[in-house]
């Protein structure tokens, strides 16, 4: 007679007690009505979550939308006061070379832009000569000088670079209005010093 215990029907014939008291609990109106309540806490837990996320993300987006409406109108009025100016040294130049230069600057064709930072570079090599500056080229008149001698120095390579970028480039440089001005507004930078604009 085979033992009970390698009898098969006995090992998977009947399933244990344990199991079936398991099912019989989870499928029970008790249990259910358990998973009903947890699964309404969890439902308004995200639904509180997603509400709470979507009124700050507009919130912030408001916020964001303020300070870029802030930031440009700032830009703005800025810029308007500097070509105000610009324009306002354009008259009253010790230099008329400096009206000419503003003259390209505000101009609506790009290669004005270009023309005026040509313009202002033939004007700093005249301030290196009036300074007493040697040299063939204004770039060797840079190399002849240093901070010490000529304490505008970074700023006279800077320019001095974009230009030989444009006389060198031409048509392929590409170059905005806005940096034109700002190129301009550092040449500026390099002459009031020496009350040569």
């Amino acid at each position: 007679m085979e033992p009970s215990y390698f009898n098969l029907d006995n090992l998977f014939g009947s399933e244990p007690s344990s199991i079936k008291d398991f099912f019989a609990y989870i499928t029970s109106d008790q249990a259910i009505i358990i998973f009903k309540t947890i699964l309404s806490f969890l439902a308004t837990f995200f639904l509180i979550v997603i509400s709470y996320t979507i009124v700050r993300l507009f919130e912030i987006r408001k916020k964001e939308k303020e300070h870029l409406r802030h930031e440009i109108a700032e830009y703005a009025h800025n810029k308007i006061e500097y070509e105000k100016r610009l324009h306002e040294q354009s008259g009253g130049s010790k230099n008329e070379h400096w009206g000419k230069v503003l003259g390209y600057l505000f101009s609506q064709h790009g290669s004005d832009w270009k023309l005026a930072i040509i313009e202002a570079d033939s004007m700093l090599d005249g301030l290196m000569d009036q300074l007493g500056f040697k040299g063939e080229t204004l770039g060797d008149k840079l190399k002849s000088a240093n901070q010490d001698t000529f304490p505008e120095l970074t700023i006279a390579w800077e320019v001095h670079t974009v230009r030989n970028r444009i006389a060198h480039e031409g048509l392929a440089f590409e170059l905005s209005q806005h940096e034109a001005k700002r190129i301009i507004a550092l040449y500026e930078e390099i002459f009031h010093p020496y009350g040569y604009i």
